[in-house]
């Protein structure tokens, strides 16, 4: 491919200035092109990049026994009301009538698609288990759709389905499934991955991981145990608090008449904010009845353990109803108004000496004990969010910190949720009908191509890894119109063309600065720079993207020596 010839330009900036890197120089390279927000068309380099992490993902996926198949991009309605996801996904879902007025969704996910499939092929026990995978494009119609490719609306993604008889088989291919993912991600050349356990979401099942590429401009929130290895997302991390034991003491009621917020009711009362009972109100989607958390007031409520809590969604309660009983800057465990739901996370316990709202306008009491003055049933429940310096819930070290993440991929056993739903069943060697068990298995690849564009990369361009690189050597003549410097280099790119090396010949009559800015954004990891110099000491100038190599190879041996620097680099991904 001729550079003079390959669509899309190379810009020398990006006007917006909240994009992030990946983005922007995905932007100024040529790769994407914005057509409505969340919405790209890839240009070829863009193209090249994804098709050869399809080819990994789809390799990998074939080496665990997955078989391909494709999915419709639109299903009846029907098969999303049988889950009953119809109506439990909100608006992220695209929904419309075809012209006959039949109900219609756009695939966002495709778990429904794969039971009706499976339902058709798998009645026996004999023919399980099996995974099936497609490589497909999906639309969700993302709310915050940002960082160019990194969360959009439409993007293609690897989903497969695994279909099983018994849980211990689903986590044996759970297990197989997971080290495929680690394969993927070390040949596609994504360096700071790691998995920790998530929150299934919408997908559903109890047990899940997702893969993150740990990134400050991550949107997931990640906790990291650097003794042990233990890491989570924040919305499923465990929060354990050390609290020191406090002896008994009276309940008084003190006055706090300009006094609100847990820092200014410590600095009145001269306490401090790990000895309150901070209260935060939220209401039932629902119903916008209210329900009250307490939580030890150095801590924040984690909304996702809630809600897995509680079973229901739930939001912020921003207006509180002046009849509920509830006073807000003053709520607390005494005299709890009638008819409020409540939850008392587990940081509070063995606190004998509280400060805690008094449930009236003004006022606070000390020396509060849920077990001795709350005066209803309880337990404490986690529902925390785990923070830097917290306590491991595995080696039980104060050694926690927290990391910023980019999802690339997802893995869940997912049981019967979707099976049992939508009444799929096989008959078992004891002649009974049973629901098999699913696996559900996620891999963004437009996310992924922008992931490592934001991990590989300097301030000039993308230093992608030789295995995704949109092409692996990039050929400069820098001095097109002397006719031995253009053989020399049309000799060097047809001989590694026939070696089977991919090849960016760049033979623009432009100045070789604005060449190597070109070249920098194309980020192809091997460069050789043909020129009048080098052609007059019989040699080419052979140097690597990321900065590690740069030499010389004689004219004589230049294509050899390439096609061997090429299969190491490219070595370095095999797994």
């Amino acid at each position: 491919m001729k550079v003079r010839n390959l669509l899309g330009e190379r810009l020398k900036h990006v006007s917006d200035d909240s994009q992030i890197e990946s983005q922007i120089l995905m932007t100024k390279g040529g790769y994407i092109k914005p057509v409505a927000s969340g919405i790209y068309t890839l240009l070829p380099p863009a193209q090249r990049i994804s098709k050869k992490i399809q080819e990994i993902v789809r390799s990998e996926m074939d080496r665990i026994d997955g078989q391909e198949v494709l999915f419709p991009v639109v299903m009846p309605a029907s098969l999303w009301q049988s889950s009953g996801r119809y109506t439990s996904i909100g608006s992220e879902m695209v929904r419309f009538e075809d012209r006959g007025g039949n109900k219609m969704v756009l695939g966002m996910t495709h778990e429904e698609a794969a039971v009706h499939l499976a339902d058709h092929i798998a009645k026996s026990y004999a023919q399980y288990p099996f995974m099936i995978y497609q490589l497909q494009t999906k639309f969700r119609d993302e709310p915050r759709a940002r960082g160019g490719l990194i969360r959009v609306r439409e993007f293609t993604m690897k989903d497969g389905y695994s279909f099983h008889t018994s849980q211990e088989d689903l986590e044996k291919y759970y297990a197989r499934a997971y080290e495929a993912y680690v394969r993927i991600f070390k040949r596609v050349g994504a360096k700071n991955v790691i998995a920790v356990k998530s929150d299934s979401g919408m997908m559903g099942g109890n047990v899940s991981h997702e893969f993150m590429l740990l990134s400050d401009v991550g949107e997931d929130t990640l906790v990291i145990c650097p003794t042990c290895g233990y890491s989570a997302n924040m919305e499923v991390a465990e929060c354990i608090t050390k609290n020191e034991e406090t002896a008994p003491a009276a309940l008084e009621k003190r006055a706090t008449p300009d006094y609100r917020t847990i820092e200014e009711v410590c600095a009145f009362l001269g306490k401090r904010p790990e000895g309150t009972a901070k209260a935060v109100v939220y209401a039932y989607n629902d119903t916008d009845k209210y329900v009250v958390v307490f939580v030890r007031g150095d801590t924040e409520v984690n909304e996702t353990k809630l809600r897995n809590y509680l079973g229901r969604e739930i939001h912020p309660a921003t207006a509180i109803d002046p009849e509920s009983g509830i006073v807000p800057g003053f709520i607390g465990g005494v005299n709890f108004p009638e008819g409020i739901d409540f939850v008392v996370d587990r940081s509070l316990a063995g606190l004998h000496d509280l400060v805690t709202g008094a449930n009236e306008e003004g006022y606070h009491y000390t020396g509060f004990d849920f077990g001795r003055d709350f005066g209803r049933k309880f337990e404490y429940v986690d529902v925390a969010k785990a923070r830097a310096g917290g306590i491991c819930p595995v080696c039980g070290k104060p050694h926690l910190t927290i990391r910023k993440g980019i999802e690339v991929g997802n893995i869940f056993q997912l049981g019967d949720k979707y099976t049992k739903a939508m009444g799929m069943t096989y008959l078992d060697a004891d002649n009974t009908e049973k629901h098999p068990i699913m696996g559900c298995y996620g891999i963004g690849i437009g996310r992924l191509m922008a992931s490592v564009c934001q991990e590989s990369r300097d301030e000039y361009g993308p230093i992608w890894p030789m295995s995704i690189a949109p092409w692996q050597v990039e050929v400069c003549n820098l001095r097109v119109t002397d006719e031995k410097v253009r053989a020399r280099a049309e000799k060097i790119v047809d001989d590694l063309e026939k070696a089977g090396v991919e090849v960016l010949y760049d033979d623009r009559e432009v100045r070789p600065g604005f060449m190597f800015a070109d070249a920098d954004l194309f980020g192809v990891p091997v460069r050789i720079v043909v020129s009048q110099k080098t052609e007059e000491r019989g040699v080419v100038e052979v140097s690597t993207r990321d900065k590690s190599i740069k030499t010389e190879f004689a004219v004589g041996e230049a294509a050899e020596r390439t096609v061997g620097l090429v299969r190491k680099l490219l070595a370095e991904y095999e797994v």
